[in-house]
């Protein structure tokens, strides 16, 4: 898949088979037959020699709380370490705005403002060296929780006490495109005042408030009808940073050779269409890098049992 097409699969369009497959990926399609059975051997191979863990799961869960305690510390304390909240911030005199936020600012106040502009460019460069949508997985406090209710929704769908329903993709983009005029058109930024995002993060640092009634009322629908539909449907947050992930050197890659096609990357991955690739016969190279959407989480990585996804950094060796 070209760069293109990954972003035009960011955004909302559906993945398509490649129209060209190298000679080398041919021959590893053409020399992969496995059963059920093999299938089967595979994942008890894995679960015996505990090759799938949570490793990273662990780890990304550790940032993110660590990354928003410090938020909270920083007030409670008056250490002025980290100021302000995840919509805009101040790390020891360094100004940290959300790219979102700074967007919807600008639009609201229809001119470029010098302050946001720096803090933007701040984080612009921190998120293009860790990978833009990471700032979902590893930072945002709803992702998180939104994580834990979805384990819930998904022990109601297997039990069909409740069934998952899906929206077209696209909607995303005509939500960032809707919220953005918005804020232009009524100099208000309307996003961030429904943003779960911003709402946690504030009620983190300076206490709760009625606004978590309505974070509340969006996990009920994500249990009750749509497994994670805020973070796959509607928030803007994800589409901005998934643009700035589009040239990020950190990404997962996807190796052919190592894959036994069993699935259990698409089922953890909260954007399971970047992961297309590696449905049999869809890889059109030994390598490939996951696209711009991916949040980086590493739950694909964590569950894959043969090591065919990894983190990578483009021009240097694997990761850990």
């Amino acid at each position: 898949m070209s760069a293109s097409e990954r972003l035009r699969v960011m955004f909302g369009a559906a993945p398509q088979k490649p129209e060209r497959i190298t000679p080398a990926a041919q021959q590893v399609h053409q020399l992969k037959r496995m059963t059920k059975a093999d299938f089967a051997a595979l994942k008890q191979h894995a679960h015996d020699h505990q090759l799938v863990n949570h490793k990273w799961r662990n780890r990304r869960w550790a940032v993110l709380i660590l990354v928003n305690l410090l938020f909270t510390f920083s007030f409670w304390l008056d250490i002025q370490m980290l100021e302000g909240s995840l919509t805009a911030s101040r790390f020891v005199g360094f100004h940290l705005i959300d790219l979102n936020s700074a967007l919807q600012v600008m639009l609201a106040h229809r001119h470029v403002i010098v302050n946001l502009f720096i803090g933007t460019a701040t984080v612009f460069v921190l998120w293009v060296a860790l990978g833009g949508r990471s700032f979902c997985s590893w930072v945002c406090p709803y992702h998180l929780v939104a994580e834990w209710f979805e384990w819930l929704h998904v022990k109601l769908v297997a039990k069909k006490l409740v069934s998952d329903h899906e929206f077209h993709r696209g909607a995303r983009s005509i939500f960032w495109f809707a919220f953005a005029l918005l804020a232009l058109l009524s100099g208000y930024t309307v996003f961030e005042t429904i943003s779960p995002t911003g709402i946690l993060s504030r009620a983190l640092i300076y206490g709760p408030s009625l606004a978590l009634g309505w974070v509340l009322l969006l996990l009920v629908f994500e249990v009750l009808y749509s497994r994670r539909a805020w973070c796959r449907y509607v928030c803007p947050i994800g589409l901005t940073y998934g643009m700035v992930g589009a040239i990020s050197p950190l990404r997962v890659e996807y190796r052919l050779e190592h894959c036994f096609h069993e699935g259990d990357c698409r089922k953890v991955c909260l954007v399971p269409h970047v992961l297309d690739v590696v449905i049999k016969g869809r890889a059109a190279e030994l390598k490939t890098p996951i696209g711009p959407d991916c949040t980086r989480c590493g739950l694909c990585v964590d569950v894959c049992p043969s090591g065919a996804l990894v983190f990578d950094v483009k021009g240097l060796n694997r990761l850990l």
